[in-house]
């Protein structure tokens, strides 16, 4: 079953200290598989052109990903979370409802960065550390934290800018936006290497949707925003289901 990337190990705390068991587990599997087909048929449906595989296909991606999510009996904000998103892919394909749109993605990036803060134990001991401080020291893990902070904050300060002159009328609701969208790329920085590059990912997907907005639109941009899409998603649902113990990875 596909549920790593190799190289993207982490150690952050486990959602599932022990082997799943039941029925929802036994769909897991199939759950996941089905997702990764059902991202294969859009990528292809949107190479291809237009048709009703286009957004017949990713109206189901994230309500997959958040049955897998439930399967493995993942967090429920996180369903939550894929829910929300679901609702944001729908909106975006109707005409007039890219501000709903980008609403229903403001709260499923609410509820990334609420599971993030609030369940990452690790960050609460590190910030104690540095404040504290542990053998006369500053711990390692309060210095990556105030980098990413400091690097994320330049970079949404950045994009704002460069985007600034052509996004017209959704120039305010675009830059509140990113700023959600840059504490979750931060946040998931904070849980471990494979929620990182998801929440980075999310970011430079949501950068390339804006991209068409300012007018700066290029060959296969949509290609390349689903794609970037549907790999931060699974990262940062994975990140936080994958089962740590050695006799139940898989």
């Amino acid at each position: 079953m596909l549920t790593s990337i190799p190289g993207m190990d982490e150690s952050p705390n486990a959602v599932l200290s022990g082997r799943v068991s039941g029925a929802p587990a036994r769909l897991a599997g199939p759950l996941l598989i089905a997702f990764w087909a059902c991202s294969v048929v859009h990528l292809v449906a949107l190479l291809t052109g237009p048709g009703v595989l286009d957004p017949v296909s990713k109206a189901l991606l994230m309500p997959l990903l958040a049955l897998w999510v439930l399967a493995r009996r993942g967090p429920k904000i996180i369903v939550a979370a894929l829910l929300a998103s679901a609702a944001g892919d729908i909106a975006l394909e109707i005409d007039g409802m890219f501000i709903p749109g980008m609403a229903f993605f403001a709260v499923a990036h609410v509820c990334y960065i609420t599971f993030f803060v609030r369940e990452r134990p690790g960050f609460r001991t590190s910030a104690a550390s540095d404040s504290v401080g542990v053998g006369g020291t500053s711990g390692r893990r309060p210095v990556r934290w105030w980098m990413s902070v400091a690097a994320y904050a330049v970079v949404w300060a950045a994009l704002v800018a460069f985007l600034w002159p052509g996004l017209g009328a959704l120039q305010i609701p675009v830059a509140a936006y990113s700023l959600l969208l840059t504490t979750t790329a931060i946040t998931s920085s904070w849980y471990g290497l494979r929620a990182a590059v998801g929440g980075g990912l999310f970011l430079l997907s949501d950068t390339l949707i804006a991209l068409e907005i300012a007018d700066l639109d290029f060959p296969y941009r949509g290609f390349l925003v689903m794609v970037t899409y549907i790999v931060s998603q699974y990262l940062l649902a994975s990140a936080i289901v994958r089962r740590r113990s050695p006799l139940t990875r898989t």
